[in-house]
């Protein structure tokens, strides 16, 4: 089946996913591959959770995006508390933790000093002598950069902060196998930790309300995954250093797609899919915004187009390709109630044609220079971070930067994501683009108080479009 229609089903049809609450977290957690966190910062990280709600979590960090080059490893631990579910970001639950201790074990002198050299610049008394000058690095020495029991405290040099622990959700779905010969599907378990602020001068007291990319159990992963044996294999004094991957070169033709539903912080659930067009560099991009976090109940749709400059590499995260995206134009559609009756009542001018939006029915909203009311700006130009890579199944994969945790928008070259969204995956190499994409069509229909609901159109019926345009994968 080709994977375009793959994707769109599986992404209707989120049915496979299932979310405890609350979750439960006993066991080993561990990255499926290098992450990118703002900063840049490098790093992959195993989480150990015992059944007396004591953890014990490894960080490691490195040099490069490759996750080759270690620069030193956290060893964290402490107390975690599942407490209820959140009512800001719906589907996570919250949590409560206290930190016991934090040792940093440094993996080369250069790593060894410029980490001093920061704790001594920036922390307070306690820790102005945590490396006395002059002390050699001895590998596989363990520092103490928190204690509960002596209040010493120098985390703050590095960024650190475990607010991550804060906000919870744990997904399991089955994957099924991928040879021939094999029927049956295995379990995949995901975690879900808080995301870190894009703004490293916020990271140390945000509370978060979205997710960062999640960490799967070191029993039940998606295969094949090489990184995740190395990774849960691994301690403070021995990092992981995950294979070697051939440098991509940036293809950005072609058509992308979510591959599950995406939160933002400030809790948005959504769904993207972006057709590239390499030969002319224009762009054009669905954004489909949902209110549950398994993207099935429509609030609106946007469909955006513009152009892209040409890539060049970043010079602050090694491995991407910075570009500037304009948008020219852009549509709405509404597709539930609360959204028709906010976008009715913005400010005349402020969102296309006042008082006359009506769910399921898209209007352009290039003529009032956007909608202020969904914040939106037109003409509008973003300086983006792109990435294109491989998965271990060789399917590419492309990597959009995070959008900024503030809720504002990339405008100007200082405000250039140094991290990234959930990959997209590639479902249409440019030779097969087709721009027509069929949007998520509903149609109305009276509920008990005559106010018209939305509901679905039935399957068979979804089923047919899909086959209709899918002749073109």
């Amino acid at each position: 089946e080709p994977p375009c229609r793959q994707q769109l089903r599986h992404l209707q049809d989120s049915a496979g996913i299932a979310a405890r609450l609350p979750p439960r977290l006993e066991g080993r957690w561990v990255s499926t591959g290098c992450e990118v966190r703002p900063g840049p910062e490098f790093l992959t990280r195993s989480y150990l959770f015992y059944t007396n709600r004591l953890f014990k979590a490894l960080q490691f960090y490195y040099w490069d995006p490759s996750c080759r080059d270690p620069s030193y490893s956290l060893v964290i631990k402490g107390k975690l508390r599942l407490r209820q579910a959140s009512w800001i970001t719906r589907g996570a639950t919250e949590a409560d933790y206290h930190l016991h201790k934090v040792g940093i074990v440094f993996h080369s002198p250069k790593a060894m000093r410029e980490v001093a050299s920061r704790i001594n610049q920036t922390s307070g008394e306690g820790c102005r002598g945590f490396l006395p000058p002059g002390r050699s690095w001895a590998p596989g020495a363990l520092y103490e950069v928190l204690s509960a029991k002596t209040e010493r405290d120098c985390t703050a040099a590095l960024g650190f902060a475990m607010h991550e622990l804060s906000l919870v959700r744990v997904e399991r779905h089955f994957q099924p196998l991928l040879q021939p010969q094999q029927s049956g599907s295995r379990l995949v378990e995901e975690l879900y930790l808080g995301d870190i602020h894009t703004d490293w001068g916020e990271r140390l007291h945000y509370r978060p309300t979205g997710y960062q990319r999640p960490l799967q159990s070191a029993l039940h992963h998606v295969h094949p995954c090489p990184a995740c044996g190395i990774i849960s294999r691994a301690d403070e004094h021995h990092p992981p250093i995950l294979p070697a991957r051939a440098a991509l070169p940036m293809q950005l033709s072609g058509s992308w797609v979510s591959t599950h539903c995406e939160v933002r912080p400030a809790v948005l659930f959504l769904t993207r899919y972006f057709t590239f067009h390499g030969n002319n560099h224009t762009w054009e991009g669905h954004y489909y915004h949902y209110s549950d976090p398994l993207c099935r109940q429509p609030t609106f749709t946007i469909y955006a187009s513009g152009h892209y400059s040409q890539g060049i590499p970043s010079s602050k995260v090694r491995g991407g390709t910075e570009l500037a995206f304009k948008v020219t134009q852009a549509r709405v559609t509404p597709m539930d109630q609360v959204t028709v009756l906010m976008l009715n009542s913005s400010e005349p001018g402020s969102c296309g044609l006042a008082g006359s939006w009506s769910a399921g029915v898209e209007q352009d909203i290039t003529a009032t220079n956007g909608c202020l009311a969904l914040g939106i700006k037109l003409p509008h130009t973003e300086y983006e971070l792109f990435k294109t890579e491989r998965d271990t199944q060789e399917r590419s994969l492309l990597y959009i930067g995070e959008r900024p945790t503030d809720g504002s928008s990339p405008d100007s070259p200082d405000k250039r994501p140094t991290s990234y969204q959930a990959p997209l995956i590639q479902c249409a190499a440019a030779s097969e683009e087709f721009s027509n994409y069929i949007s998520l069509k509903y149609v109305g229909r009276k509920d008990a108080n005559g106010i018209e609901a939305l509901k679905p159109l039935p399957v068979a019926f979804l089923l047919f479009i899909a086959l209709l345009f899918l002749r073109w994968d």
